[in-house]
């Protein structure tokens, strides 16, 4: 095995039929392991070494689940997407994959293992934003937001007041306490900041789901992190509908970019798979152009809610009756 090369492999979803798992292989990738410090030069550093990578391109990778194998090639940027129908039935809860990189001669070069989130049958499943949905990022502006990156760590990171209950609270209702309603995290942030998120969330203790990110970035274009990606992001949405096309979907986001457009495209074209759609108000030179798209969501059926606190918001879901208490 190739010492330097490594298989990173990101928490996948999906069911029986549709199955879908993404990650990357890397020729090298600098060692990230986190020291949570108050020192804003350790955390820089640390920041600096996740965009510290060398993708490796058009490398065969084999997937392998439950006995069933999978082959695939990586992108010209490292990135894999294995989409496949398992053999047998899968249950729902979490479940190990493992991605293994193969040389010319079919030999090992590295070894990947990753999770795969197939969610109960419940009524609704939630897909939010996060820069400014869930985390104070201010997007909208390069230098605010790569000093919110660079000052601070994934456990000094601030959420929004009250979201924690928020999500909470969603990811409980209408179901039972060990089939959690599931939770989808997409975001034009890149795949380098996976792990910097997940311990994000895993430290404030948000719903565990399935990320889907922007295309990975080298150190040098660091400036440009969660600037690009719209457009993907509109796809990313729209491939979780049709996976889950039984489910009623409820959209976080905000109006700092481009979420309140985005989500109105999807709602015009599935409004009958979304019951919801809440979008934060950060920005408040955008209100009336959020208000007018809004309406159009509204014309569909579909319930919304622009507000300014997750108070607001809890408040909004308790008189549609998303959350029963």
């Amino acid at each position: 095995m190739n010492k330097s090369a490594s298989v990173k492999v990101y928490h996948g979803y999906g069911h029986t039929n549709d199955m879908v798992v993404y990650g990357h292989v890397f020729r090298f990738k600098a060692k990230t392991t986190q020291k949570f410090s108050d020192s804003s030069f350790v955390n820089i550093l640390h920041l600096l070494k996740l965009f510290v990578v060398k993708p490796y391109p058009f490398v065969k990778v084999k997937l392998t689940f439950n006995g069933q194998e999978v082959y695939h090639k990586t992108e010209y940027d490292g990135f894999f997407k294995f989409e496949w129908k398992a053999l047998e039935e899968v249950k729902a809860g979490w479940h190990t994959v493992q991605i293994v990189a193969l040389d010319e001669q079919e030999q090992e070069i590295a070894v990947g293992i990753g999770k795969i989130f197939v969610p109960h049958i419940t009524q609704y499943a939630f897909i939010s934003d996060i820069d400014d949905t869930i985390m104070v990022s201010h997007s909208a502006t390069i230098r605010k937001r790569l000093r919110e990156l660079l000052i601070k760590n994934p456990r000094t990171r601030k959420t929004f007041k009250d979201l924690h209950q928020h999500y909470t609270a969603l990811s409980l209702a209408h179901t039972e306490i060990n089939q959690p309603n599931p939770f989808f995290y997409v975001s034009s942030s890149e795949w380098n900041l996976y792990d910097y998120l997940l311990e994000t969330f895993r430290f404030y203790k948000l719903p565990e789901g399935a990320f889907l990110l922007n295309q990975i970035k080298r150190w040098k274009d660091l400036v440009k992190t969660g600037k690009t990606g719209h457009e993907g992001k509109l796809i990313r949405v729209m491939r979780i509908l049709d996976v889950f096309p039984n489910q009623k979907f409820v959209f976080f986001g905000d109006n700092s970019q481009k979420d309140p457009a985005i989500y109105t495209a999807i709602v015009e074209k599935y409004p009958k798979n979304i019951e919801a759609v809440y979008i934060r108000n950060v920005r408040k030179d955008r209100e009336k152009e959020t208000k007018a798209l809004l309406a159009r969501i509204t014309a569909q059926n579909v319930s919304t809610c622009f507000f300014n606190s997750s108070e607001e918001a809890m408040l909004h879901s308790r008189s549609i009756g998303l959350i029963v208490e």
